[in-house]
């Protein structure tokens, strides 16, 4: 039953992610492609995927808009 938990947790993250990247989309009025590449070059993704679980705890509201602030703090957009 170990070897479960982590497959499970590799799936969350991964759904967590997928639809987590839209709505930022969505939120700053991006298509996705552009939305992921914009979060790739300003560490949002670094950021996402480092702190996946504490984010997916929350309204996506809140995670959307702390990935943004880590953007802008790497350069990107306000």
């Amino acid at each position: 039953m170990k070897k479960q938990a982590p497959e499970k947790s590799a799936s969350d993250k991964i759904s967590f992610i997928s639809y987590i990247i839209p709505k930022f989309a969505s939120s700053y009025k991006m298509n996705i492609q552009d939305a992921y590449f914009y979060l790739k070059k300003h560490g949002g993704l670094k950021y996402l995927y480092e702190n996946w679980w504490a984010l997916h705890t929350d309204n996506p509201f809140w995670a959307v808009r702390d990935m943004h602030k880590v953007c802008v703090g790497n350069g990107g957009a306000r």
